[in-house]
């Protein structure tokens, strides 16, 4: 089974309400870019959508995360990849946070928030030929 590489570039805080007064109004949405290596291709331009839904709760939950747009069209493993979006997004955002650390506060409202932070890692693709998604 091939390797990817893959490195998060940045992500863009599009909305995040956070242990707002109204628990239904907890939710959160960005976007993080990210380029992937996998053999001697190099995938520069893509992107991918985490959410969190709407009412949940955003330090115990999972994140969704979107089918990712760019070049690359070719067999994925959108499990492996999932585990770490939601693994970088929680770095920089949340009671641990690198970037915007919250904790203890209610009603927080973020908005139109970049946040540039390079990291590498590697997950596992699908052999040539199997599905894609």
């Amino acid at each position: 089974m091939p390797r990817a590489r893959v490195r998060f570039n940045s992500v863009v805080q599009d909305s995040q309400t956070y242990a707002s007064f109204s628990q239904s109004d907890n939710h959160m949405v960005s976007t993080i870019a990210f380029s992937l290596e996998i053999g001697d291709q190099t995938y520069a331009d893509m992107q991918v959508e985490v959410r969190q839904p709407f009412g949940t709760n955003y330090e115990t939950e999972p994140l969704e995360v979107a089918r990712p747009t760019g070049s690359y069209r070719g067999p994925w493993n959108h499990k492996e990849f999932s585990e770490l979006c939601e693994q970088y997004y929680r770095k920089l955002i949340g009671s641990s946070g690198r970037a915007i650390r919250i904790g203890g506060s209610s009603n927080v409202r973020m908005r139109d928030n970049r946040f540039v932070h390079a990291v590498d890692d590697e997950f596992d693709i699908p052999d040539e030929g199997s599905e894609a998604w």
